[in-house]
């Protein structure tokens, strides 16, 4: 009688995480990253196959990510004026006619104009997953909710370039046509989702109704950190291939098998003792990894270098965007992801950008060595000013 007394206040305590509707989401999300991490890791090969260089396929990061900023900001106040369904299938839609534009037309032009579309979809799709997931999960699970919820882009980023490198094996047409098919299997799922429609006061649009000040700690911590992720995923398959290192379908594998396993096993430590511990060791993890393929590239650098990027981005991603989060309400749950995203993707176009002109300039060891200043930064950025920010869990704990 007393075990079960004990097993009742503990399941009272801790109230339900998974419904059918937060597995459904994660699927659609699954179904978003796939399609863009698959085309991600093979675009550079593309641009190559179309006469680019890398400096191009630098711009071509930075453009994707500089719409998807443009556009991401309307996008959460879109959602914050209660829509759902809506923004997700106009984005849904958006990754589906993106890789099919780029084969249609095979053109260098043609497929910077295309991935600026594919830019402006991944906004209008993950903005709406993450807002989805958001009013789901239970607010005392909160934090590791979003880590499940983030095993979406572990197991992308495990299958997807690996996927992508086998299909380009067939031909860019096999390659850009699955990306498209996938875009449509996750319309299909959303239409199972019960998405909710939260009784809101519809806002103006407005500077203040676009960014979310409250998520900007969070924001900025993730935006400085993205540098480091924007090169690694743009660069090491290329990079690899030049240097004879093992293929980078298994850098991929490590990195998000590591990924997966911090975000089943540890995402309940941001609820229980806050996010600082994941901040400090993912861009510590990071930071040694790309010094590692900056001073000493052979087979088991390679490997190592693939595990602790997989711990850095893993335990840091959803610990932020907790963060960003967790303390929003209906009414402002779009502009909070929506702001915290934004800073996502900056980091992520400009560390692109910025490691193909480097790469051009000073070749890829250096760049390596130069990006890899952005964990310090990340690092000096939460720690003079967002552990303090009213969001941290960690602030909010030691109280």
């Amino acid at each position: 009688m007393a075990k079960t007394t004990t097993q009742s206040a503990v399941s009272a305590a801790r109230p339900r995480l998974w419904t059918r509707d937060l597995v459904l989401i994660i699927l659609v999300n699954l179904c978003v990253f796939t399609n863009h991490i698959m085309s991600l890791s093979t675009f550079p090969f593309y641009i190559q196959e179309l006469g680019g260089s890398e400096a191009v396929s630098g711009i071509c990061a930075a453009l994707f990510s500089l719409v998807a900023v443009l556009v991401r900001p309307f996008v959460g106040w879109w959602l914050d004026n209660g829509a759902r369904r809506a923004v997700l299938i106009i984005g849904l839609l958006g990754l589906a006619l993106a890789p099919a534009g780029y084969v249609a037309v095979p053109m260098l032009s043609v497929a910077l104009a295309f991935r600026m579309v594919h830019g402006a979809a991944l906004s209008f799709s993950n903005s709406t997953t993450a807002t989805v997931a958001s009013d789901v999960i239970c607010r005392e699970r909160f934090a590791e909710g979003m880590g499940f919820f983030g095993m979406a882009t572990a197991l992308a980023s495990a299958v997807a370039p690996a996927l992508g490198l086998e299909l380009m094996g067939f031909g860019f047409n096999a390659l850009y046509g699955a990306a498209a098919a996938i875009s449509v299997l996750a319309l299909i799922l959303f239409a199972f989702v019960r998405s909710p429609r939260p009784k809101v006061e519809k806002r103006p649009l407005s500077l203040k109704a676009l960014i979310n000040k409250d998520s900007l700690p969070a924001t900025a911590t993730m935006l400085v950190f993205m540098f480091t992720f924007g090169a690694l995923e743009n660069f090491v398959a290329i990079y690899a291939s030049a240097n004879k290192l093992p293929s980078a379908s298994i850098f991929f594998v490590i990195m998000a098998v590591m990924l997966l396993l911090v975000r089943v096993f540890l995402g309940r430590l941001v609820d229980e003792k806050g996010e600082a511990v994941f901040v400090y060791t993912g861009n510590l993890a990071m930071l040694v990894a790309l010094l590692l393929l900056a001073i000493m590239p052979n087979s088991v650098t390679f490997y190592i270098a693939a595990a602790l990027a997989g711990y850095g981005f893993g335990g840091l991603e959803p610990a932020l965007q907790s963060m960003a989060v967790h303390t929003a309400t209906d009414e402002s749950r779009g502009s909070a992801n929506s702001t915290f995203l934004c800073g996502y993707d900056i980091g992520y176009g400009l560390g692109g950008g910025v490691a193909g002109a480097l790469i051009t300039a000073v070749g890829y060891a250096r760049m390596w060595a130069i990006v890899s200043l952005a964990c310090v930064a990340s690092m000096a950025v939460y720690y003079f000013w967002a552990r303090h920010s009213k969001t941290s869990f960690s602030l909010n704990l030691a109280q």
